[in-house]
């Protein structure tokens, strides 16, 4: 790479050098940070020379939680980019003005050419085309971004790599009023999504794969409450049956490893259990899953267990892969909606929901039917204590109370 009279290289070079994941950025020795006008010359507690270094030392704290570690990596990734490209200095040399001015960028990234992906396009991280932004962010986003962003700095000075962090003289902003929950979907959007689900083709093998997939995500979504990335990290051996400590009755459960790695049990409804025998069924599998069998609990469309030779179990589908067919179901819901002439406005908030609306769609529903502390406890929302492994009795009755206010319908 070529370097100009200033000292570094032409700032469309500098992207395209600079746009490999973070920690093979390749940038200029004067824009690695080593000489960064904000570093500490203080005793360090970490062995990195360069910012890459730095950051990648502070999210090795995150490898334990996913969702923490993704969206720590995106901002991180973003202020770095933009630091060697728009600023020309390294992140060590910046300075509460520059961050100022990456707040306003971060609600209109321009050059749009240079920061921001083509339109309905989601491209892999080193395609050449990839850029760091959808678009402009929201001012929900920005502040997260800032939050996000003012833990690194915080504990990079704690590290001593850094003198001082910036983003600690900005504005103490008030205490805000609790956030209303308005991102869930209606009765009658619910009703629609569920309708455009059982309308879907079912025809040829693959379009009946599509289908059971479809319907059973939507099913352990809603009725379970789960996050995306429980979908994608639990297994179907994580379904448990024990008697009910009272009657005497057979409850089904799910152990989930959820948020924080912390354990909770959801009940796993008869209305649950039955679209789950229905999916295994699809997939050729017997009705119910065998102890700890590691089984996924979404499939790929392709497999199927009477192939020959008789394949082994896949890979969990991505957080991608979830995220993309629960929107192409809401695209397909507001498609419906529109043609049936019932409202523009309804049908633009099916095309925005995504696959956290349905937990919080979930949780509006079990908080306006059931005990709040049985709602608590099935989403998550606390950890699960060691007492309650032996409390039967407790968790007897929230199945019960779940069991009788949450369903999905069919």
């Amino acid at each position: 790479m070529r370097e100009t009279k200033s000292g570094r290289g032409n700032p469309v070079e500098l992207v395209l050098a600079s746009q490999a994941p973070l920690g093979e950025m390749v940038v200029l020795d004067a824009l690695t940070g080593r000489d960064g006008t904000n570093r500490s010359r203080g005793h360090r507690q970490i062995d990195a020379e360069t910012d890459q270094d730095a950051v990648l030392a502070w999210l090795a704290r995150f490898v334990d939680s996913p969702n923490t570690l993704a969206s720590s990596r995106r901002e991180a990734e973003r202020l770095l980019l933009w630091s060697v490209v728009e600023r020309g200095k390294p992140l060590s040399s910046l300075t509460h003005e520059d961050l100022l001015i990456y707040r306003r960028f971060l609600a209109n990234p321009q050059p749009a050419a240079r920061w921001v992906m083509p339109p309905g396009r989601k491209l892999a991280r080193r395609d050449p085309a990839w850029r760091p932004f959808a678009g402009p962010l929201a001012d929900a986003s920005i502040r997260q971004s800032m939050v996000i962003l003012n833990s690194l700095m915080g504990w990079l000075v704690e590290a001593g790599y850094l003198s001082g962090n910036p983003l600690a003289l900005a504005k103490r902003r008030r205490k805000a009023a609790a956030p209303r929950v308005t991102r869930f979907l209606e009765t009658d959007l619910w009703q629609a999504v569920r309708e455009t689900i059982v309308a879907m083709p079912q025809e040829t093998l693959r379009e009946r794969a599509v289908y059971a997939r479809s319907r059973w995500l939507f099913s352990l979504l809603f009725l379970a409450g789960l996050r995306i990335s429980e979908v994608v990290g639990n297994d179907m051996g994580d379904f448990f049956m024990r008697t009910d400590a009272t009657t005497g009755d057979p409850r089904w459960w799910v152990q989930v490893l959820g948020k924080g790695d912390k354990e909770r049990l959801v009940p796993a409804t008869t209305e649950l259990m039955i679209e789950l025998m229905k999916y295994r069924r699809a997939l050729e599998l017997s009705d119910l899953p065998s102890p700890g069998e590691p089984s996924p609990l979404l499939f790929p469309v392709a497999w199927r267990r009477s192939s020959h030779p008789a394949p082994a179990w896949p890979e969990a589908i991505s957080r991608s892969a979830v995220h993309t067919i629960v929107k192409e179901v809401f695209a397909a819901a507001a498609d419906r909606w529109e043609a049936d002439g019932r409202g523009q406005v309804q049908a633009d908030k099916l095309r925005a929901a995504s696959t956290h609306w349905l937990r919080h769609t979930a949780a509006s529903n079990l908080a306006n039917g059931a005990d709040l502390r049985h709602a608590r406890d099935t989403l998550g929302h606390s950890s699960l204590t060691t007492t309650s492994i032996y409390i039967h009795g407790e968790d007897d009755a929230r199945h019960s109370a779940i069991s009788a206010v949450h369903r999905i319908g069919w």
